[in-house]
C-alpha cells in the first residue's frame, strides 16, 4: 500500500523486502536503490578519516583537522559568501558539499604533492556517485565546481580558500611558524575571487580566534 500526495502524481511504496524505495510517477516507475544511498553515506563518513595532508609541511599532528571538519566551516562560508554576492546560495553550499568528496578515495594532497601526484577526480565522482538518486545532476554540479567558470564555482572555491586562511590564521595564534610565514606569503588571499571573500580575509587578519567567547564567559553558573 502507497502513501498518496493529493496534488502530485506521485506514489511511494516499499519492495517485498523493504530493501528499495518504489517511486511511481506519472506512470513510470523509478527504483532508488536504499543499498546505494547507505553506501555512499558510509564513504562519505570516512573523510572524518582522511587527515588533510598539509599536516606534513605546517608541522603539525592536529587530527581534528581532517576533510569532514573542513567542509563543514566549508559550507557555512560558502553560505554566507553566495548571500554576500547575490548568487545562488542552495548551488554554493552544494557544491561546498561535494568539494573534496573524491578524497575519500584519492587522499589529501599538499602543494608538494600536487608537483608530482596526478589525480584523477573526475572519475573519482563518476564511480562514488554512479546510480545514487539525481546522478547526473550530482556529477555536472562537481564538474562545473572543477571548471570554475560560473560565479557560483568560484564562491565555493573562495570558501575552500577563506577556512585555509581561518585555519592557518589559528595555528599562528598558538605558536606555529611555518602558519606565520604561509599567512605572510597571502598565497590563499591572491587566488580569491570574490570582494566579499577579500573583505572577509582582512577581518579575519585583525580578529583573534577567540574573540567570539570574549564577551559571553562567565565563572558563575546560571
Amino acid at each position: 500500500m502507497g502513501t498518496y500526495f493529493p496534488y502530485i502524481p506521485l506514489r511511494l511504496a516499499f519492495s517485498q523486502n523493504r530493501s528499495k524505495i518504489l517511486i511511481f510517477l506519472d506512470g513510470k516507475s523509478m527504483n532508488i536503490k536504499i543499498n546505494k544511498i547507505v553506501n555512499f553515506l558510509f564513504e562519505v563518513g570516512t573523510l572524518r578519516k582522511v587527515a588533510r595532508a598539509h599536516r606534513q609541511i605546517l608541522l603539525t599532528n592536529d587530527f581534528t583537522d581532517n576533510i569532514s571538519s573542513h567542509s563543514f566551516r566549508v559550507v557555512y562560508i560558502g553560505y554566507f559568501l553566495a548571500k554576500l554576492e547575490k548568487s545562488d546560495s542552495e548551488k554554493v553550499v552544494l557544491m561546498c558539499l561535494m568539494h573534496d568528496l573524491p578524497e575519500a578515495r584519492s587522499n589529501d594532497q599538499n602543494w608538494v604533492h600536487k608537483k608530482y601526484v596526478k589525480v584523477f577526480e573526475e572519475e573519482i565522482i563518476k564511480d562514488q556517485l554512479a546510480n545514487v538518486p539525481e546522478e547526473k545532476e550530482l556529477i555536472e554540479l562537481a564538474r562545473e565546481y572543477a571548471e570554475r567558470k560560473t560565479k557560483e564555482a568560484r564562491l565555493a572555491k573562495d570558501a575552500d580558500l577563506i577556512d585555509q586562511i581561518m585555519l592557518l590564521r589559528e595555528y599562528e595564534w598558538v605558536g606555529n611558524k611555518e602558519a606565520e610565514i604561509w599567512l605572510e606569503g597571502k598565497e590563499q588571499e591572491k587566488r580569491l575571487f570574490s570582494k566579499s571573500a577579500k573583505k572577509l580575509a582582512k577581518e579575519i587578519y585583525t580578529q583573534k580566534p577567540g574573540s567570539w567567547w570574549n564577551n559571553i564567559w562567565t565563572a558563575k553558573r546560571r
